[in-house]
């Protein structure tokens, strides 16, 4: 699985656009169910480490590889961190020889926001409980 992290790259597929929430990732092409979309990139950290940095408030791009390690994806660099939460995503993040790759997991059009599920923990950390995805907007 060859993925392309560039901007020059991620442009074919995607696009860095403003979104509900702030800044969010859209694809600029139809992408296929199962097709890799970009990696989240950042410096590896103890598991440990990435927790201070969240309860600390210094860090809201982490994510846990296992039990020991973490992604510190705060760097600009890493393209994935603007892929926002949906309660109904359109991708999902597979942890794969230590990588994470977001991967659509339903056909995705051309202006469609790309999305996955945070997950609980994420939410009771930063998001105290509420959601703001566009199906959890809807209900309100």
């Amino acid at each position: 699985m060859t993925l392309k992290n560039t901007r020059a790259d991620a442009k074919k597929l995607f696009r860095v656009g403003r979104a509900p929430t702030g800044l969010g990732l859209f694809a600029t092409h139809k992408i296929s169910r199962d097709t890799p979309i970009v990696e989240y990139i950042g410096l590896r950290i103890p598991i440990a480490e990435a927790r201070a940095r969240e309860r600390a408030g210094k860090a809201r791009y982490m994510f846990e590889l296992n039990t020991r390690w973490a992604l510190d994806g705060s760097a600009r660099q890493n393209l994935a961190r603007y892929v926002n939460h949906s309660c109904r995503p359109n991708a999902e993040a597979n942890i794969i020889r230590g990588r994470v790759i977001m991967r659509s997991i339903k056909v995705i059009q051309p202006g469609d926001q790309i999305t996955y599920d945070y997950g609980r923990e994420y939410f009771d950390l930063f998001l105290k409980g509420l959601c703001r995805c566009a199906k959890c907007a809807a209900a309100h």
